[in-house]
Parts: structure tokens; sequence; C-alpha cells
């Protein structure tokens, strides 16, 4: 009765060692008593490992090309035997392949023409400055990470636009079931949201406005706040103006602020909102609204 027997050839197989940038290239032995696929696996991860091993603790060198056994029981390979050459093994050159010459001006232009990877990405958005999940969820979708990208490269504040993208925007597109690239807003218009509010042309109040009409409309952050008479009071008479009508219409709350019901404050601040609809600079009308809340009647 013949006995049926199975030859698996192995491949040369390179492996990364930290310090990152450092490879090897791992040592072909021989396995015996390998019974099923299973072992087979299990005599290729130890196999791996061991060399791996020898090689971070500076001994490569001691590492041949050999005939090892697989012990099932302790899950290891041992050292059987050591053959003269490669002719012991049958390894011999394959007459219909032709030798391939990989010069390193082509391995460069491969590596140049490739994307930014996941993890070179993660270290660039690290070294802006933003937080671990701020990372994550940027560069964990390319998509998301190509806005993101974008807008910043339109003039953006990187905290400012991963906070949009994160919050508001990431919220819509989990509400309505849509990836980036669906939403009518572009990278150029969140950038000149940004830019608008922190220059103080709209409040954040009405950015937000503006923004889910751009996500489910698209347009221009210019073109609705001109259609839409959103620019922001900044002029302190005109708001001055508003506070006092607010404080007119509101004698008995003025009287109980006064009477140290301080948190009355709010109110005041959401009725000069209400009036100015909601075009009043914030900081300024704070600042006008306490100096005229702690006047001497």
């Amino acid at each position: 009765e013949e006995k049926e027997s199975r030859r698996f050839e192995r491949k040369y197989l390179i492996i990364p060692l930290k310090p990152i940038g450092v490879y090897i290239l791992l040592t072909g032995v021989e396995i015996k008593n390998l019974n099923s696929f299973s072992s087979i696996n299990r005599a290729i991860d130890f196999e791996i490992s061991r060399q791996v091993h020898l090689h971070s603790q500076g001994q490569g060198d001691s590492i041949v090309q050999e005939t090892r056994l697989w012990e099932e029981g302790s899950q290891k390979t041992v050292s059987m035997r050591k053959k003269e050459g490669l002719s012991d093994y049958r390894y011999f050159p394959e007459p219909d392949l032709p030798e391939v010459i990989i010069t390193k001006d082509y391995v460069d232009s491969i590596q140049n023409s490739l994307p930014e990877l996941p993890e070179m990405k993660r270290r660039r958005y690290e070294s802006m400055g933003l937080s671990m999940q701020d990372v994550l969820f940027l560069a964990n979708d390319i998509s998301v990470a190509d806005f993101f990208d974008a807008t910043i490269a339109k003039g953006a504040d990187v905290k400012l636009a991963t906070n949009w993208i994160m919050g508001d925007i990431a919220a819509y597109m989990k509400n309505e079931k849509v990836s980036i690239n669906e939403i009518k807003l572009t990278p150029q218009e969140l950038a000149e949201l940004i830019a608008s509010i922190k220059g103080g042309t709209i409040s954040g109040k009405i950015g937000k406005e503006i923004l889910f009409e751009l996500i489910a409309k698209g347009g221009t952050v210019k073109g609705l706040i001109k259609e839409k008479d959103l620019v922001q009071i900044v002029d302190p008479a005109e708001i001055e103006k508003l506070v006092d009508v607010v404080l007119s219409e509101n004698p008995k709350q003025l009287e109980q602020y006064r009477a140290g019901k301080t948190k009355l404050q709010g109110y005041f601040a959401g009725q000069v909102m209400k009036v100015s609809k909601g075009k009043a600079n914030p900081a300024l009308l704070n600042k006008i609204l306490v100096e005229k809340l702690n006047a001497k009647s």
C-alpha cells in the first residue's frame, strides 16, 4: 500500500522588526511531524516568533537552515539535524522563471505613488495637537480625513474644523444615514463658515443655522449671510439700544435682579438675542448688559 505524502514548500517571509523601518528575512527550515493543516499553521507561527525573537536579541547569526521537529505536546519546533547544503533540501532554481532585478529607483517610484497610510495619517494629526479621540475619528474614514484635510488646507483652524466635523456634521450624517461625500457642504464653505464666526461676522448660533442649510441644500456662506441679513451686530450703540428696550419692557425682572436675583442676567441676554434675531455679538452684549443691570437707577 502506497503511503500518501504531502510536501509543503516554504516561501520567504520578510517581517518588520522594531524599531520601525528595520526588516528581517526569515531563514527557511524544513519541519517534520506535521500531520494536519492546523499543525502546519501553528508550526509556522512558532517558527516566525522564534526567529524574530532571536533577531531582536542580536542572535540572528545562530539561525541556520536545518530540519526541525514539530512537537505537538509542547507546541514548538526543536532542531533535528543540519544538512550540508541547499541540494540536500531539494531546493533548485525554476528554469521557466527568469531572474527579476528590482532597482532602487523602481522601488522609490512605487513608494512615492502610495497614498498616505493610516498610521502616518494618525501621526500627522497627533502632531497638530489633536486628541487621540479626534485622531481616531478623523483617520478611521478616508473620506472624512480627505474632507478635513481639504478644510484646513483652506486656512480653517484645525481644532475648530475638527469640532464641526465630529459634532454637527457627524450628527447630521448619522441621522440622515449619509456619508460625508453625499452632503452638499464643501470643505471650502466649512472653512469660510469657521472664518466668519471667528472673525465676528456672524455668531456661533447663526453659524449652526447656516451649517444645516449648507449641508442639506448647498450654497455659499457669504450668499446666505447676505440673503438672510445675518451679519452680526457689533456696534456698541446699536446693542445698547436693544438692551435698553429689553430692560424697559421687563421692569419687574430688573427689580428682582437688583434685589439679588443675579441669575436673571441670562434671561435678559436671551431677550436681547431674541429681539436682535440672534445677531447681537454675545461678548459685547453681555458686557453692555452687565453695565446696565448694575447701574444705579
